[in-house]
This record gives C-alpha cells, sequence and structure tokens, in this order.
C-alpha cells in the first residue's frame, strides 16, 4: 500500500511540474489591428500595476498590466476613437475550462470609466499557477466578483456592427 501510494504521489507530482513547464499564453484576437499572443515575459516587459482585494476578510495583492495597456497593444480603439461602431464592439473573455465573460470595450477604457481591470500575473509576489492558472482577470469594481477570470487564455474582440 505505502509503495503505491509513493507511486502515485511521484507520478501526481511530475504531471504537476510538467503542467507547470508548459508555456502559457494570452492570446487577443478578433476584430483588433494586430493579434496578439502573450507570454508571461511579454507581459512583464509591459508597464505593471498592482491592486489589492479582499475577499472573505483575506487581502490579495495582484501584479500584472491594466487589460487596457494589453488592448491597446492590439490597436483596439480607445479615447477619442471610442465612437460608433467600436462602442457597439466588446471582448469576450475565455478560461481553459470554457468560462466565458464579456465586457463592453467602453466599460474597459479609462477614458469613460474608473473601472481599470487587471490581467495578473502574480499574487502576493508569486506567479499564478495550478487551479489560479497562469493569467487571472481582476475586475475589482464587481460587487460578486464573477467576471474575475482564472484560468484565462485568450481575449477575442467582436464587433457587434459592422
Amino acid at each position: 500500500m505505502y509503495t503505491r501510494r509513493s507511486l502515485f504521489l511521484a507520478v501526481l507530482g511530475a504531471s504537476l511540474l510538467a503542467a507547470q513547464d508548459q508555456p502559457s499564453t494570452i492570446q487577443v484576437t478578433g476584430a483588433v489591428k494586430q493579434e496578439l499572443t502573450l507570454s508571461a515575459d511579454d507581459l512583464a516587459k509591459m508597464p505593471r500595476a498592482t491592486l489589492r482585494t479582499t475577499n472573505n476578510g483575506m487581502e490579495t495583492v495582484y501584479e500584472g498590466v491594466w487589460l487596457h495597456d494589453v488592448l491597446r497593444k492590439a490597436g483596439v480603439p480607445q479615447g477619442g476613437e471610442l465612437r460608433g461602431k467600436a462602442l457597439a464592439s466588446y471582448v469576450l473573455a475565455q478560461a481553459q475550462d470554457g468560462y466565458q465573460v464579456v465586457f463592453s470595450l467602453g466599460e474597459l477604457d479609462p477614458a469613460f470609466v474608473d473601472n481599470e481591470i487587471l490581467l495578473a500575473d502574480t499574487a502576493n509576489g508569486k506567479p499564478l499557477f495550478g487551479a489560479q492558472g497562469r493569467f487571472r482577470l481582476v475586475v475589482p469594481k464587481d460587487k460578486p466578483g464573477a467576471r474575475s477570470v482564472r484560468m484565462l487564455t485568450k481575449l477575442e474582440v467582436v464587433q457587434l456592427r459592422k
């Protein structure tokens, strides 16, 4: 029994290490000027930001990149360009497990609303991993927190009107 348990734990540990070694990326696709595939190294080279959240009395400090900076890099309209057709667009955030949420472009632009959303890659000074995934959207002003997407893999910009 002890040998089987040790073998099981060794295989499980090797599987977890292999999963952590796989390169994790975020794809930015759809109605963008330039599609992006960003790794943790790519995000580390962008301007960094920090958010503190409290959930059930427990504080977490997330670090990453503002989502609007990622969208700007992909050429998504912002500021004065965010008019007409662009305001009929949204971002579909997709997680590895199939979870999906939607944000309008207007609510992602700090020129429109005071609601900055973080594409986080660390929590409390350590890289995200495991059930959190490598990347997480942190949406601090959403009261229920349902759009704080963990295991984030893709941001697709969709334009409703052509």
